[in-house]
C-alpha cells in the first residue's frame, strides 16, 4: 500500500522516489513484458488496437465465408500432402468437399467461390505418386 504524501514535499518528487524505491526493491521484474521493448509507436493512432492485439492472441481471422473456405481448400491441399494414409487422404478430401459442395448450394456471402471438389482418385494417384517418390 503506497503511503500518504506529506506535506511540503512536492507532488512529483514524491512519486519519484516511490518509483526509484519500487525499482530498487524489484517490485517491476514480475510484471508482464518486463526486459522487452515497447512497440512501435510511429504507425498511426487505431481506436481498435486492442480488439486486434485480442484477436492476433487469440488466434482469430475475420475472413468473408468465401475466403474462409478457400483458405481452407488452400490448407487441404497441404494436409493431402503431409498425410500418412489413403484413409486420412479420403477423410480430408471428403471433408473439404462437404464444404464446398454445402458452399456450392448455399454460395456465402463475399466474392464468388470458383471452386470445385477435388476429385478424390485423382487426388489419391498424386499422393501415391509422391509418396513412392518420397520413399525412393
Amino acid at each position: 500500500m503506497t503511503e500518504r504524501k506529506p506535506p511540503g514535499v512536492s507532488f512529483e518528487s514524491f512519486v519519484d522516489r516511490q518509483i526509484r524505491e519500487a525499482a530498487e526493491r524489484g517490485d517491476f521484474r514480475t510484471l508482464p513484458g518486463f526486459g522487452r521493448p515497447l512497440p512501435d509507436d510511429t504507425a498511426p493512432y487505431d481506436d481498435l488496437w486492442w480488439v486486434k492485439q485480442k484477436m492476433h492472441r487469440e488466434g482469430v481471422a475475420v475472413l468473408p465465408p468465401a475466403l474462409r473456405l478457400r483458405k481452407d481448400v488452400e490448407d487441404a491441399g497441404a494436409a493431402v500432402a503431409a498425410a500418412r494414409s489413403e484413409s486420412e487422404v479420403r477423410r480430408i478430401l471428403g471433408d473439404i468437399n462437404t464444404r464446398i459442395a454445402e458452399a456450392l448450394r448455399r454460395p456465402p456471402a463475399g466474392p464468388p467461390l470458383r471452386l470445385a471438389p477435388f476429385d478424390v482418385e485423382a487426388e489419391l494417384a498424386r499422393w501415391r505418386e509422391a509418396r513412392d517418390a518420397r520413399e525412393a
